[in-house]
């Protein structure tokens, strides 16, 4: 399987050692590079890497920063010099973390690991080379970062997106970072399947749903595993029948 990288970090020279050492696995075929946040970005929507190493403090936007703009995040080793980054990006729960000068051996490691993600990874997008909009897949992984809180999450694993202002509150497990993304923009790229807008505020996970009950003038009531409710507006009520064949 080959497994489609991209390189990105403002030193040249970091990026031909880079390089270099990858060559040890043929199994990853190097798509490109990228010198800064803002070329990367463009790259990454270019080419659809499956994984990319990323290197975190670079001039302008920052790794982290990066990610927080993609609608779909790549598999993602960090690659630094400052390992004052280190927990802040397992916190991401990133593949790997990866110091500066990098030992090979830490590389294979961390190769491995990308390995055996990518290969779990269900209904992986196919390698493209299309810049055009996509919807995202269930299984993809989204990268939002709150202040200083950074997080790696599974579409399956939201339960609930809610407007807030401009923004969209997130809801996964026990935290509920804020994302800075609108609620339609959200609404164009989430996978339908999965994903229901219950009304103006609101997108509910279909498979996070544990009730259903009628509520006020033709409305309906959701209530979630997490125990949350949801209000099925009147207009969205038809519609959210159909799908559950209700």
């Amino acid at each position: 399987m080959e497994i489609r990288t991209l390189l990105i970090d403002d030193e040249d020279l970091a990026r031909q050692e880079m390089r270099h050492l990858l060559g040890a696995f043929p199994d990853l075929h190097i798509v490109g590079e990228a010198a800064d946040a803002v070329e990367a970005a463009a790259r990454i929507r270019e080419l659809r890497p499956d994984l990319i190493f990323l290197d975190i403090n670079m001039p302008g936007k920052s790794g982290f920063d990066l990610l927080a703009e993609l609608d779909e995040s790549p598999r993602v080793v960090f690659v630094t010099a400052y390992d004052e980054f280190a927990v802040r990006a397992f916190e991401t729960n990133a593949l790997d973390y990866l110091l500066k000068p990098v030992r090979p051996e830490r590389l294979e490691k961390a190769v491995e690991a990308a390995r055996e993600a990518i290969q779990n990874q269900s209904g992986q997008q196919a390698a493209s080379a299309s810049a055009q909009p996509y919807v995202l897949r269930p299984d993809s992984l989204v990268f939002i970062k709150d202040g200083e809180k950074c997080y790696f999450v599974r579409l399956t694993d939201i339960f609930l997106f809610e407007s807030e202002d401009n923004y969209v509150r997130v809801y996964f497990g026990k935290e509920k970072p804020l994302h800075r993304k609108s609620l339609n923009a959200l609404t164009e790229k989430l996978p339908p399947e999965l994903f229901f807008r219950a009304n103006r505020q609101q997108i509910i996970n279909l498979a996070n749903i544990a009730d259903i009950e009628p509520f006020f003038n033709g409305t309906l009531r959701v209530t979630l595993h997490s125990g949350m409710r949801v209000e099925i507006s009147v207009r969205r009520a038809g519609e959210f029948r159909e799908r559950l064949s209700l």
